[in-house]
């Protein structure tokens, strides 16, 4: 047992040392400075640390937070700007842009073709009273046994395209494509008036041509006012009732027709 002992010490006996390798660096002249290098860097790394990247070393303040919760500091929302909860969020219909007071207002306004209008409200492009005006002329067609929608639909584009060109050439300021839609909108609502008279009683004789005559002065006068109004047109009703009157006129003919 003995014998097989010191043949286990003489194998992994071995004559090297570090003075070896320290004489071998010494030797050779070019290589001095990365053997120092070298032995500079072994004293000053951690046995521990000596496979570990930089990167993964822990950091010098320490860990507060658990797996499923983690740590974040205090300032950390205001410094992402987000906010929690649904308060300080504008309502549904705000961001959609449907105001029901304008939507109101406006309605009046068309009412009553001698309340002076407010340029400021009509100057919005706003949708929701037309589209809604639109659907109430085609369905109250419908009842009394028209399919018009398309007519509709139709004639309000190019009216609104027309108009739009028109305006442009007399106002100085100029006017865009929702301001017009919106007008000329709100202002075939006493239009579907017409139309729901339609339904009761035939429109085709002198009764029906008078009424129809007055809806159409009633929606070119509410127009023109409201142009005048939000263009800062004064003087110029008339040449903008003109042809407002054309286009109601073509809506009027559906209806009585």
């Amino acid at each position: 047992m003995s014998s097989f002992e010191q043949f286990h010490i003489d194998f992994y006996q071995s004559n090297y040392t570090i003075e070896d390798q320290e004489e071998g660096c010494n030797s050779y002249g070019s290589d001095k400075n990365l053997c120092e290098s070298r032995k500079r860097q072994a004293e000053e790394q951690p046995a521990g640390g000596a496979f570990v990247p930089s990167d993964m070393l822990l950091s010098p303040q320490s860990y507060s937070g658990s797996i499923l919760q983690p740590a974040c500091s205090p300032d950390a929302p205001s410094q992402l700007g987000y906010v929690d909860g649904f308060d300080e969020e504008p309502p549904l219909l705000e961001e959609l842009g449907i105001n029901f007071e304008h939507i109101w207002q406006k309605t009046l306004t068309v009412l009553n073709p001698m309340k002076p209008a407010d340029g400021s409200i009509m100057n919005e492009t706003d949708l929701t009273g037309p589209m809604v005006f639109c659907l109430a002329l085609g369905a109250t067609l419908l009842m009394a046994g028209k399919v018009h929608f398309g007519y509709v639909y139709g004639m309000s584009a190019i009216g609104c395209l027309a108009m739009h060109a028109l305006l442009n050439l007399m106002s100085v300021s100029g006017v865009s494509h929702g301001c017009v839609a919106s007008v000329l909108g709100y202002c075939l609502l006493p239009m579907v008036i017409l139309s729901s008279a339609a339904v009761l009683f035939s429109l085709q004789g002198t009764p029906g041509t008078v009424l129809a005559l007055f809806i159409i002065g009633w929606c070119s006068l509410s127009a023109s006012k409201i142009f005048t109004s939000a263009l800062a047109m004064e003087g110029q009703q008339l040449l903008i009732a003109y042809p407002c009157a054309l286009l109601y006129g073509l809506f009027a003919l559906l209806t009585v027709f």
